[in-house]
């Protein structure tokens, strides 16, 4: 039996192994300029479905990362307001032992005014304009009291918070829920209590605190050192809290990153070329081309057709 061999079944197979060899360069030049295996799914076949899981859990771990960043950035404000609120109280404390041992009070009530201004602006702090210490009334100044003389108006220091109690939670990751919020009224209410009791001594029978001591003002000044003492210590202990959370948020933050690296490892075993390779199936995808392009030539020059006369 003899195969018959045609041109044009030649012609047909070579084109064949021609276009083959130009898709198989193709596809390693754009493994080779982009790095990756594919441009879409379609490239990773039975590794889509993998790759798509893998995918949706960095978006989870990113959005996290994005929102835990946002959070250390108010714990951070936070912070800073908490640690003035201290530091006001601490000066009071101060200016009273000063006032004591100068047995003088010419300036106190000046130096205790400054600081219940600081104390009353560390209260109503906001952060990307949202009040801090306002529990869920985020858009209301959470203390409304301006001047000490305020507290001795009439109305309860209760009714110069206008914070409720809700205290805001942050989840961190999938495992992780901490509490980021702290509210006014817990934070100011012992304070503003004993600026009242100052101005209203300051404004009754035994007052004013100025000048000279009397043995009635030495007396109540002492007896005030003790409750400045406690509310340093009480608005410490709440910056303290808040620097728990900041390492907490700081270490799950570290925990996203090593988890988003795992993944990106992971998925780029899947989408990432080897480039010796790449750089070797192009090299060879080229030399099948040139090859198959000779012998589309060689034989184009051997045809039957080429040995007719043109008359």
């Amino acid at each position: 039996m003899v195969t018959r061999v045609s041109t044009a079944g030649n012609y047909s197979a070579i084109l064949a192994n021609l276009m083959a060899a130009e898709n198989r360069q193709l596809n390693a030049e754009n493994r080779v300029s982009s790095h990756k295996n594919g441009a879409d799914l379609k490239a990773y076949a039975d590794k889509a479905e993998q790759l798509t899981a893998m995918r949706s859990v960095d978006k989870r771990l990113q959005t996290y990362q994005d929102q835990n960043s946002q959070i250390a950035s108010k714990l951070t404000t936070q912070d800073q307001a908490l640690t003035g609120v201290a530091d006001a109280a601490a000066s009071v404390g101060q200016a009273i032992r000063e006032a004591l041992a100068a047995d003088n009070a010419d300036t106190f009530m000046q130096q205790v005014q400054g600081q219940f201004q600081a104390a009353v602006s560390g209260l109503n702090t906001q952060f990307d304009g949202k009040y801090l210490f306002a529990g869920g009334q985020i858009n209301v100044k959470p203390v409304t009291a301006v001047q000490l003389s305020d507290l001795t108006t009439g109305p309860p220091i209760a009714s110069f918070f206008q914070n409720d109690n809700y205290q805001v939670q942050a989840k961190l990751d999938d495992a992780t829920t901490v509490t980021t919020g702290q509210v006014a009224s817990s934070l100011g209410t012992n304070m503003l209590t004993s600026f009242q009791s100052l101005e209203a001594f300051h404004q009754g029978v035994s007052g004013p605190l100025s000048g000279p001591l009397t043995a009635a003002q030495r007396t109540f000044l002492q007896g005030e050192l003790a409750n400045w003492d406690a509310i340093r210590s009480s608005v410490t202990t709440a910056a303290a809290q808040n620097g728990l959370v900041q390492k907490q948020v700081d270490q799950s933050a570290q925990n996203l990153i090593g988890q988003h690296n795992t993944l990106t490892i992971m998925m780029g075993g899947i989408t990432d070329a080897d480039m010796a390779q790449a750089a070797t199936d192009l090299s060879s995808a080229q030399l099948s081309v040139q090859a198959t392009a000779r012998v589309l030539q060689a034989l184009q020059s051997s045809s039957l057709l080429t040995l007719l006369p043109n008359g």
